[in-house]
């Protein structure tokens, strides 16, 4: 009985001992579909997504006071984002095995790339073709010429070349392969440069009041993130000091409000019995010590109190840092919690307007982000505020669920006002306004070869690019009647798409070989 095509069906499944795939088929398998061009390229793609995240929402190792505001704001949706890494994109699980595989799918990509390269670097170029009419590109002209003249005329414009007795064969444009495998190999690079650094780099956040200081340990850190090989006598042993910050905003006119400059002024000391240096300190000029670097990230106010109890004791003389909830004014809200007061706990919400104003329905707000009209709205609260129970809270927030209300906002206060607090509770001065800022110290040894390989991956893009893979073959006859010698060229691109590119060029090594015009230089394929 006869059979078509649609009966055969073929199994090229590989197979174990016992039927079936088998473990090293299984491995040969998993080894291929990782180490393929398609693979690196979803992978790629899935790494650039991954790191959207980080962009998106804040981090945090940048920016933990806005960690800090999304779970005040949102706490719901703030808890499932903090179960999926979503505040740690960088050091989630789900980063790490896209990196990782990703990295051994370069590897798997690079290598037996590379030796083919190599090869075909070393291999002669082709034989001449039997035929070169059927090539894309040919001409033909009559010239007294030799093999060694075109031979010396290819080799000039940079091919490779390779003669026979009556042709030569040259070929150029390796370094379009040499490019790719460079972007590659810097690809490697880079990975292997993130890496170092997470082993052995490290960074923490810190939140710093105008007039206080800081010395590079552990201890001093909000937040503090070493790699692997990191010890606590790793960090450099520098220290300064926050004599004062300014930020400068526009006036007048539709941008009334927008930031111009942030500059924090500091007294550095790069190690322990150092002299002092001035360093002003802004968001894109990091302070640099023996390659720890400290970037400014953010700012805010914090309005300075005086609390005194109802048996007459201070229990409370400090700034308080508050958190920005409109950026375009900087309008605050802090919490004070005051847990030595006698004979009760008290708790404060603050309202930070740094420019006050009134407005029709007798609410206050604030029109400027700078600090012109500095006043405070203040709720105050009575009872035990939970911190004896060992149960983590917010700096930032007071739970006032079970607190006894003493003061529902009250009118704004200006510098060195008081109130005092019913019942006999106490009192609170309104003593000044400070700034703060947040910090993050950063050691990345991997950082300049990272710069180095992403140079690398820009030049052998270009290459890969701008270079495209070209043969040339002549063929030297002799006239019949021995005046000259027929000339016959024959040229071919290997990049697709490159045949309209290398038109130009082939034109060029024809007037170079002895056509007087390479528009009349006789027969012409039509494809040019």
């Amino acid at each position: 009985m006869a059979t078509t095509s649609s009966d055969v069906k073929l199994d090229v499944t590989p197979r174990g001992p016992g039927g079936g795939l088998g473990v090293a088929g299984w491995l040969r398998w998993g080894w291929r579909t990782l180490t393929s061009m398609r693979t690196a390229l979803v992978l790629l793609f899935l790494f650039a997504v991954a790191s959207i995240p980080g962009s998106l929402v804040p981090q945090r190792g940048v920016a933990p006071e806005k960690v800090a505001e999304h779970f005040k704001n949102t706490p719901e949706l703030a808890a499932w984002l903090d179960r999926l890494w979503f505040y740690d994109v960088f050091q989630s699980p789900w980063f790490a095995a896209i990196y990782l595989l990703l990295f051994l799918s370069l590897i798997g990509c690079v290598i037996p790339r590379t030796k083919v390269h190599l090869e075909e670097i070393r291999r002669k170029p082709p034989a001449i073709p039997r035929n070169l009419k059927r090539l894309p590109h040919h001409a033909s002209f009559t010239e007294e010429t030799t093999v060694d003249e075109v031979a010396a005329r290819l080799r000039k414009r940079r091919f490779r070349v390779e003669t026979g007795p009556d042709w030569v064969s040259a070929e150029k444009g390796y370094l379009r392969e040499t490019g790719n495998l460079f972007f590659h190999i810097s690809l490697l690079g880079l990975l292997v440069a993130v890496g170092f650094g997470s082993l052995y780099g490290y960074r923490g956040n810190v939140l710093l009041m105008e007039g206080s200081g800081f010395a590079n340990t552990v201890a001093a850190y909000d937040r503090y993130i070493p790699g692997t090989m990191v010890s606590a006598e790793s960090l450099t042993p520098f220290s300064f000091h926050l004599e004062d910050f300014n930020a400068t905003y526009v006036i007048e006119g539709e941008r009334r409000g927008q930031a111009l400059d942030f500059a924090a002024k500091l007294k550095v000391t790069d190690r322990p019995g150092s002299p002092e240096r001035d360093v002003t300190l802004k968001v894109n000029e990091p302070l640099d010590v023996d390659g720890t670097m400290t970037y400014l990230l953010g700012n805010g106010y914090a309005p300075t109190f005086k609390i005194t109890d109802g048996k007459g004791q201070v229990a409370f003389d400090a700034p308080v840092p508050c958190l920005v909830v409109d950026s375009a004014t900087f309008t605050s809200e802090c919490a004070i919690k005051v847990p030595d007061a006698a004979p009760t706990q008290l708790g404060f919400l603050t309202r930070f307007l740094p420019t006050s104003v009134k407005l029709h329905d007798g609410t206050y707000t604030s029109a400027f982000p700078g600090a012109v009209n500095p006043q405070v709205e203040v709720w105050a609260f009575s009872g035990d505020l939970g911190l004896d129970s060992g149960a983590p809270q917010s700096v930032y927030q007071l739970e006032t669920k079970g607190l006894k209300p003493l003061l529902m906002q009250s009118k704004p206060l200006n510098v060195g006002d008081t109130i005092e607090l019913p019942n006999g509770a106490g009192s609170i001065t309104y003593t000044g306004v400070k700034q703060w800022i947040t910090l993050q110290t950063t050691y990345d040894p991997g950082r300049v070869p990272a710069l180095i390989a992403s140079v690398i991956a820009v030049i052998g893009l270009i290459l890969s690019l701008g270079v495209r893979r070209r043969r040339v073959w002549v063929r030297l006859a002799e006239v019949k009647d021995g005046n000259g010698t027929v000339v016959e060229v024959g040229g071919l691109t290997r990049t697709e798409g490159g045949d309209a590119a290398f038109a130009g060029e082939f034109d060029d090594i024809v007037r170079a070989l002895g056509a007087r015009s390479a528009g009349t230089a006789g027969e012409k394929n039509a494809h040019q």
